[in-house]
């Protein structure tokens, strides 16, 4: 059970550091996208912004995965 809590906050602090990263980053870039959403479109974002942040939310999503997913019982094999 600690393992998976480690991983899980482990996972959460690094994924708010690649956020923090990224956001200091983008400040000055001068090319801004908007993505469309269907009903409506974001603000004008950097593309290396809107790029970061998928990435850290995959990062987030795939170690959030892995620590609900990971199974903690010890196995010897014979």
């Amino acid at each position: 059970m600690v393992k998976k809590l480690l991983l899980f906050f482990s996972s959460i602090a690094n994924t708010a550091l690649l956020v923090l990263m990224v956001s200091l980053g983008s400040q000055n870039l001068s090319s801004k996208h908007s993505i469309n959403l269907g009903f409506s479109s974001t603000e004008k974002y950097p593309s290396g912004f809107l790029i970061g942040m998928s990435i850290s939310l995959g990062y987030l999503s795939g170690g959030l995965t892995t620590s609900f997913l990971s199974n903690t019982k010890n196995k010897t094999f014979s």
